[in-house]
């Protein structure tokens, strides 16, 4: 008790003296400690005529009913308008138990027109492993509604063919972890750098002690641990509200060309360079000729000749010259100055780091 008293003095000590740094809880996971996805595929059933009737529909709805002992002879039409073959999917929480409950999310997989109002059967959850985790039932949630006339026309809000059944789900069992198998616990970074993991080990060092925590690699720290699981997690808690001040990313230029969006992230500046950046703007313009005869000719036919005319037009072109250690930002200023586009602004900033003119990685997404 005293060795964790002490702890939890340090750790309000630390976090007032580094007010404006980051928890390693926010910036870090733990290794082991993990979600992992689940997958079923089965049936929604009371669906108001907004159902489907598809292959693999009719063949999991006879599957269904001959687990129950009814047989439907070979050959019988269904009608199933009632009824839509779904995607189940959901999140299994790090250490979740059997017997605790989850949400689920439904998909339809086929031409079912809505969801709204069906019931999901008995679906059992899969892992990537194929072992079933959970067993998901319930009434669906749809957000979306929609209304159709008679004319073919229709109003829809939002998607009807996706809804969800909240605590749909119960688990079945639990997800082996390492978490207590051996004598250290791995801080994995949100975002890996050499620098911050350095910082994040010796923020733990000098609280606890020296050699607690070592770097593995830049995402990757290792602190030792004991293997008690009460004394675990009460040694996790108060790690995971130790204070440190992270380093600074890399200089970054994030450009997106479909929307025409540029970002430009801290510590990128310019080496010396000039530039020139103009637009050549080709016009054709075409028009049709008609030559009809005299009035009082007696021979003659109308004629229509096309006419085609193309101006040239070629804008002012400006050199900018910036010296070694400009900003981005004078540059962005400078070129926003002649009202150029932002695709003109992504032409220069992909040129100059061409030329390696840019310190810092250029990210075209």
């Amino acid at each position: 008790m005293k060795f964790y008293r002490y702890l939890l003095i340090s750790v309000m000590t630390l976090t007032c003296q580094f007010a404006a740094a980051e928890r390693i809880k926010d910036v870090t996971s733990v290794q082991g400690v993990r979600e992992n996805q689940l997958i079923g595929y089965g049936l929604v059933v009371g669906l108001d005529g907004t159902g489907e009737k598809t292959l693999y529909t009719e063949q999991t709805f006879r599957t269904m009913l001959a687990r129950f002992g009814i047989n439907v002879p070979a050959g019988t039409q269904l009608k199933l308008k009632n009824t839509a073959a779904v995607a189940v999917h959901a999140t299994l929480p790090a250490f979740a138990k059997a017997g605790q409950s989850i949400d689920i999310t439904v998909s339809s997989l086929g031409e079912a027109k809505s969801l709204r109002g069906g019931t999901l059967l008995m679906t059992p959850l899969k892992g990537a492993d194929g072992k079933i985790y959970a067993i998901a039932q319930g009434n669906l949630v749809v957000g979306g509604f929609g209304v159709l006339g008679n004319d073919g026309s229709k109003i829809s809000v939002n998607h009807q063919t996706v809804g969800r059944v909240p605590n749909g789900a119960t688990v079945e069992q639990s997800v082996a972890t390492n978490f207590l198998t051996y004598d250290y616990i791995v801080f994995n970074l949100n975002e890996p750098d050499f620098t911050s993991a350095v910082k994040l080990s010796k923020a733990i060092n000098q609280l606890i002690g020296p050699n607690t925590a070592k770097p593995i690699d830049q995402t990757s720290i290792q602190v030792n641990a004991p293997r008690d699981a009460a004394q675990r997690i009460n040694y996790l808690s108060l790690l995971e509200n130790i204070e440190f001040r992270p380093a600074e990313s890399i200089g970054k230029i994030v450009v997106n060309s479909r929307t025409g969006t540029i970002v430009i992230g801290k510590h990128v500046n310019l080496k010396e360079a000039a530039i020139a950046h103009g637009n050549l703007i080709v016009k054709i313009k075409e028009s049709q000729n008609v030559s009809q005869p005299s009035p009082l000719a007696q021979q003659g036919t109308t004629v229509t000749t096309p006419d085609s005319q193309v101006e040239i037009e070629q804008e002012n072109t400006r050199m900018f010259h910036f010296r070694p250690g400009a900003t981005l930002q004078q540059l962005v200023e400078a070129v926003n100055a002649v009202g150029a586009a932002p695709g003109d602004v992504m032409a220069i900033l992909e040129a100059l780091k061409q030329a390696g003119a840019i310190s810092g990685d250029l990210i075209v997404i």
